[in-house]
C-alpha cells in the first residue's frame, strides 16, 4: 500500500511539473512570500529550503514523493493576489473539504504528539526550537508555537500537558487562507510533517 501510494505521488509529481512548466511559475514569488534567484524559486518548508526550477526541484532524490507534490501544489494553487487578511484561527476539521481526511490528520498528529510528550513538554518545546519553531506567551496552555510550513502557511500548535485529573492534550491550528495556496491533501501532510519532525528529530516523512 505504501508503495503504491508513492507510486501515486510520483506520478502527480510529474504531472505537476509540467503544469508549472506552462505559467510563468517565477512571477508568483511574491504572493507566494518566496525568494526568486537565478531562474529559480527558493522554497522554504518549515526548516529546509529547496531549490525548485523548470526542471522540478533541485533536492528531489532527498524527498519523497509527497513532499515534491506539497511543494509543486503550494506553487500551483498560488491566488492572483494575496488575501486581504490571514483570516482566523481554524482546525483543519473545520476547512470546508477536510472531511475525508479529519480522521488521518488527528491520528497521525493530535493523537501522536499527545502520546509522545505526555509528560515530557520541555522534550517538546526543545525539538520545536531546533526545527524554527517560535514560543508564544501563552496563559492558556503549557506550550504554544509557531511554526510555518511554506511562508503563507503558519502553523500552531498548542500542548496542555497530562495533569491528576486530564489526559495530555494537542491541537493544530491554521489561517483560513491556507485554503487559499494548498488543497486538503497536502494541507494535512503540513501537519504530519511537523509531527514527523517533532517525534523523528528532522524526519521528512510526512
Amino acid at each position: 500500500m505504501k508503495a503504491e501510494r508513492s507510486r501515486i505521488f510520483a506520478e502527480t509529481y510529474q504531472r505537476y511539473l509540467a503544469e508549472i512548466r506552462q505559467i510563468d511559475f517565477l512571477a508568483r514569488a511574491p504572493i507566494l512570500g518566496v525568494v526568486e534567484e537565478n531562474g529559480a524559486l527558493l522554497m522554504p518548508l518549515y526548516d529546509k529550503s529547496y531549490t525548485f526550477t523548470a526542471e522540478g526541484i533541485a533536492e528531489s532524490k532527498a524527498l519523497t514523493p509527497a513532499l515534491q507534490v506539497m511543494i509543486c501544489k503550494y506553487i500551483l494553487s498560488c491566488p492572483a493576489e494575496l488575501p486581504v487578511s490571514e483570516g482566523e484561527l481554524v482546525t483543519y476539521r473545520e476547512f470546508k473539504d477536510a472531511g475525508p481526511l479529519i480522521s488521518f490528520f488527528t491520528t497521525n498528529t493530535n493523537k501522536t504528539l499527545e502520546a509522545t510528550f505526555a509528560g515530557n513538554t520541555e522534550a517538546l518545546r526543545q525539538r520545536a526550537v531546533a526545527i524554527g519553531g517560535q514560543v508564544r506567551s501563552s496563559e492558556v496552555y503549557d506550550l504554544s508555537l509557531e511554526f510555518h510550513a511554506f511562508p503563507r502557511i503558519p502553523v500552531y500548535l498548542n500542548f496542555n500537558d497530562r495533569d491528576d485529573t486530564f489526559p495530555a492534550g494537542c491541537s493544530i491550528l491554521y489561517r483560513s487562507s491556507a485554503a487559499l495556496f494548498l488543497d486538503m491533501e497536502c494541507l494535512a501532510m503540513t501537519g504530519t510533517l511537523l509531527t514527523g519532525k517533532l517525534i523523528g528529530g528532522g524526519s521528512d516523512v510526512p
